[in-house]
């Protein structure tokens, strides 16, 4: 059952990425005397879609935008439709690949998700699970900092972060668990398998279950005071060695 939730997507990168990935645009909003720069490439891309185009002056579009730096330009476009899990498996089967999926166990900022969708998208990554509570999920924001990425990435919004990890390994699909405490660092481990890679909140890791139902653990190195690095470049750092991997 596909879900989904209703958004705009906002900024001259991220509504230029939307306009050439084909998908639906109800309207486009642009500000009244926008006309110089990247403006005039998206209108011109618009019209050639047959995008209804609606002018708008400066302090309309500021009451509509949702972000601050909405940059002169909103699509407003259907929902946002979430996928299933199954949906991911079966990507990565038809690129005839090993399952290489990101779960992101309770990352609330909407700007860690966009960030994360943006270097899963670079990284290969065939999906990215996240829960139905207590986290952020796809939004004008996300969308924004994300250049885009939403509109190619496959992501699945589940109940339970721990039953679907078992869904996961029933499907031959190994679990690694990030965590500072761990004994190995991500560099040491063989990722040239079936893989899920667990990144855990901002502030509280990842959970106690989540944990124990990972089939190992990796940490990064930390060499400064500060023990902990944000959630998106922990992930980035990761996914790219799982990149780095798989390209040799």
């Amino acid at each position: 059952m596909k879900e989904e939730y209703s958004d705009q997507v906002e900024g001259r990168n991220a509504v230029l990425e939307l306009l050439e990935s084909q998908k639906d645009i109800n309207k486009l909003f642009i500000e009244r005397g926008e006309k110089h720069g990247s403006i005039n490439k998206i209108i011109a891309k618009a019209k050639e879609r047959k995008v209804i185009i609606i002018e708008k002056d400066k302090k309309q579009m500021k009451e509509m935008a949702r972000t601050d730096n909405y940059q002169g330009v909103i699509a407003i476009v259907p929902p946002f439709e979430y996928c299933d899990v199954e949906d991911i498996i079966e990507e990565a089967k038809s690129k005839k690949e090993d399952p290489f999926i990101l779960i992101l166990d309770g990352i609330e900022d909407p700007h860690n998700l966009g960030a994360i969708i943006r270097t899963a998208e670079t990284a290969g990554v065939h999906g990215i699970i996240i829960p139905k509570r207590r986290a952020a999920s796809v939004n004008s924001t996300v969308n924004k900092v994300s250049a885009g990425a939403t509109e190619y990435m496959k992501i699945a919004r589940v109940n339970n972060i721990t039953e679907t990890i078992k869904t996961l390994k029933k499907n031959d699909i190994w679990v690694c668990g990030t965590d500072m405490n761990a004994k190995n660092y991500y560099y040491q481990e063989n990722y040239r398998i079936p893989i899920a890679i667990v990144i855990g909140s901002e502030g509280f890791g990842i959970s106690r279950l989540v944990k124990e139902n990972c089939d190992f653990m990796v940490k990064i190195p930390m060499k400064g005071k500060i023990t902990s690095l944000n959630a998106s470049v922990s992930a980035g750092i990761i996914m790219y060695e799982v990149c780095k991997q798989r390209s040799k």
